[in-house]
């Protein structure tokens, strides 16, 4: 049920007001519910009746302000937020692209007649062997 809540991408300036409101407000810890800590959430909870988490949650609200969207996003947004990588650069897009050309005029020799069945075959599997 909360699997999606905490797939979504967090907000960090969402994160600053709901950590600077444990500070000031009786409910210390929502901002670790927001960003996906459950059990941290529940231990600022529990230790409610302590300053412990509105101190705590003051210095993560100065940390969650200074910090670039980069890193926040690296932290509290890693399994919401993919970076898809770059192709590899190795030339196999363009053996690919040779081969499916070779293949091609193979192919429309075949049709025109000019080669015959077994002829294209082998020729299809040299290709194949040697760009391949």
């Amino acid at each position: 049920m909360f699997d999606n809540v905490f797939k979504q991408p967090r907000n960090q300036k969402t994160a600053i007001l709901l950590a600077a409101l444990g500070v000031i407000t009786p409910v210390a810890g929502l901002h670790k519910f927001y960003l996906g800590r459950p059990a941290w959430g529940v231990a600022y909870l529990l230790l409610i009746v302590t300053p412990i988490p509105h101190i705590a949650s003051a210095i993560e609200a100065v940390w969650y302000l200074v910090q670039d969207n980069e890193s926040f996003n690296r932290r509290f947004n890693a399994e919401a937020v993919t970076i898809p990588s770059p192709p590899a650069d190795d030339g196999t897009a363009e053996r690919v692209v040779a081969l499916a050309t070779a293949l091609r005029e193979l192919d429309c020799l075949r049709q025109d007649g000019l080669l015959s069945e077994y002829e294209f075959e082998q020729k299809r599997r040299q290709l194949i062997e040697r760009l391949g």
